[in-house]
């Protein structure tokens, strides 16, 4: 009965609410409690995964309380196999990101660890809500503190980028608040009940017509934020601009927030306009893996490169979660996992070098193994990993999200296969350019390893590495009963479209012209 997703979504809270109390000339004070706070979230976090009961759909660790009962709104959390990783992936990132970000800003710092302790916050209330009036709330709070981030503590055209980032996310968040009112008003319609209840809004019966309207709402919402290409243009400009510890949460963390809410929102509540929707949606998933790919491959600025790849590997999970089958989806949020350990890391990496040489041109590198053997080492692994090499954890997401599409559609994985082929060229060209040659610029001579403070916050990164890709199975057995509910619930609205006779009907005429 103990609160213990009210306690995890507080906690950073709490530590932002003492930052208050601190002077602001008590700067490694202040990234100690920061750190510690983040310590404390994660360690509380720590028994969701090992007290998660497998084998059932149902949500855990649910806390209700009435919130607003002349709306129906309702302080609702609770957890499932889907948003169990998405709550530890948050509280073990931010724990790695403070430690990264220890030096890295020195303008602002109280400012600074208070906008990240928010911004926590209201990442582990949107996996934790289940109330669209208390979802939405986070998915606002979470955006403010990383509007911050990049417009106060970014680079040169951080206004810009902020700007950007500001009307994306704001256009589709409005569309998305339109579209939960008028599920509301639906509801209270046909039953006499107001009601801000996800989960009651998954078994309820909505026109088909009226289901693709509302689709289309919520998935460009979720588009923006995966990014979906051609909704992907903000993300190169937030990331090149925002700091190390803005981009490490923004593609470890807030891209994902884009495929969960396909998960949780877009498949369950609109079913049969998810199946009608599917053959567009895969393609722009295709594209988006191949011309992300292409375009990384492009690349001169390897933070940029790095934003690219994003918009690549999401474009799996996104194809994955459309293709409506167990491997598919299962290897989707397997990979919205490794995603963001693996490009979490690539970002820190690239922090690193920037901390030294202040450029992030992969041309004012070359040959820096030579001084930092330690930091080619750990690239390596990184870089792997983000290719999917066999007992990383890349591998095994890719591989599932491949055989779930074959299962549904062989042309769509044979097109994402060129997506992986050049993953492996424009990851391991950079490596060579950056890594190895001479070392012929008199600047990284005399550049330093990586240090005691670097080394420990990568290798918890490099640990999970392995780890999901030599033992994946409890991740997989903990979100296995919560994949197969939602395939289920595919499936049947499949069913449902072929037993209906207009449907019927246009199969047969469909079949007649193939003959």
């Amino acid at each position: 009965m103990f609160p213990i997703l009210t306690t995890v979504i507080l906690i950073p809270l709490i530590g932002a609410a003492i930052l208050l109390l601190v002077p602001k000339k008590s700067e490694n004070l202040i990234r100690a409690i920061t750190l510690l706070t983040a310590i404390i979230d994660f360690a509380a976090s720590l028994p969701l995964f090992f007290d998660f009961e497998e084998g059932t759909a149902a949500m855990q660790f649910a806390e209700r309380v009435p919130w607003i009962p002349s709306w129906g709104a309702e302080y609702s959390l609770g957890l499932d196999g889907i948003s169990l990783f998405m709550v530890l992936l948050t509280t073990f990132t931010c724990v790695v990101v403070y430690l990264a970000t220890w030096t890295a800003v020195d303008k602002h710092v109280k400012e600074f660890n208070i906008a990240l302790l928010v911004l926590q916050t209201g990442m582990v209330g949107v996996f934790c809500a289940l109330d669209f009036v208390l979802f939405y709330v986070f998915w606002e709070l979470m955006l403010i503190p990383m509007y911050l981030l990049i417009g106060i503590w970014g680079g040169k055209n951080r206004i810009y980028a902020t700007v950007k980032f500001f009307i994306y996310t704001m256009g589709g968040s409005v569309l998305m608040l339109f579209a939960i009112l008028v599920l509301y008003f639906q509801y209270h319609s046909q039953t006499g009940v107001y009601t801000f209840d996800i989960l009651k809004y998954h078994s309820f019966a909505i026109s088909e017509t009226l289901q693709y309207s509302l689709f289309l709402c919520f998935f460009i919402a979720f588009a923006i934020k995966v990014p979906v290409w051609p909704f992907h243009t903000w993300l190169p400009d937030a990331h090149v601009e925002a700091p190390t510890a803005g981009s490490v949460i923004l593609a470890g963390i807030l891209l994902k927030m884009g495929t969960y809410g396909f998960l949780r929102f877009s498949l369950p509540i609109f079913p049969d306009a998810s199946l009608s929707a599917a053959w567009w949606v895969s393609w722009l998933a295709i594209i988006g893996i191949i011309v992300g790919a292409l375009m990384a491959l492009a690349q001169t600025d390897i933070k940029k490169l790095v934003a690219y790849s994003s918009v690549s590997h999401l474009g799996f999970v996104v194809l994955g979660t459309f293709a409506f089958t167990a491997r598919g989806i299962s290897g989707g949020i397997m990979q919205m996992i490794n995603h963001g350990i693996s490009t979490g890391a690539l970002f820190l990496l690239v922090g690193i070098l920037y901390e030294r040489r202040h450029t992030r041109l992969i041309a004012e590198y070359g040959g820096i193994s030579k001084v930092m053997p330690k930091f080619a080492f750990v690239f390596m692994i990184v870089a792997l990993s983000s290719i999917g090499l066999p007992l990383t954890n890349g591998f095994i997401g890719e591989v599932m999200i491949l055989v779930g599409v074959f299962e549904a559609n062989a042309l769509y994985a044979a097109l994402a296969v060129a997506g992986v082929l050049l993953g492996t060229a424009y990851m391991l060209w950079t490596y060579r350019r950056v890594i190895f040659g001479e070392l012929t610029n008199e600047k990284n001579k005399t550049l330093p390893d990586m240090n005691v403070r670097e080394v420990i916050y990568m290798t918890p990164l490099i640990v999970m590495i392995f780890l999901l890709g030599v033992y994946p199975n409890p991740v997989i057995r903990k979100m296995e009963a919560s994949v197969t509910n939602l395939v289920a619930t595919m499936d049947k609205a499949k069913e449902a479209r072929l037993a209906h006779p207009a449907a019927l009907a246009a199969n047969l005429d469909v079949d007649k012209k193939r003959d």
